[in-house]
């Protein structure tokens, strides 16, 4: 697994650690569980440290974040729109046109499999959209 991000001086994965430390109670444990299936899903996935605070899973892009507040654990991905979601794990930011989230409260269980079924889908999407030859320039 690559590591990337060095802000504070501590590499990314030492700062998401910690913030699944800090928090002490069940959003930890469920930040923990889905950083956990995210490596399994794509091992080489690259860990930062963003927006002053929010742990990012990147593979040739942003794959998700996983941001944690009072009442819930957040996991949005970043193309979540583009993605096929047939576990229904896509609860949140229905709306727009880009990303998607699922939001976990406490007692709440994700589906593991249908999770890295998502996550592989957004390393796919990211790999083929880096893929793709740059657009020529209108004259």
């Amino acid at each position: 697994m690559k590591k990337s991000d060095t802000s504070q001086g501590l590499p990314a994965s030492e700062l998401i650690s910690q913030r699944i430390a800090e928090l002490g109670d069940w959003r930890g444990d469920t930040l923990g569980r889905m950083r956990k299936l995210v490596k399994e899903a794509a091992p080489d996935v690259v860990e930062e440290w963003k927006w002053m605070g929010t742990p990012v899973w990147s593979r040739d892009g942003i794959i998700c974040t996983g941001e944690s507040y009072k009442d819930k654990v957040k996991l949005t991905f970043a193309k979540g729109a583009s993605l096929k979601d047939p576990a229904g794990l896509f609860n949140s930011s229905l709306d727009g046109n880009v990303r998607r989230a699922i939001d976990i409260h406490e007692g709440e269980e994700v589906d593991g499999p249908g999770f890295k079924a998502l996550v592989l889908e957004a390393v796919t999407l990211n790999i083929a959209g880096k893929s793709k030859p740059a657009k020529k320039a209108k004259s």
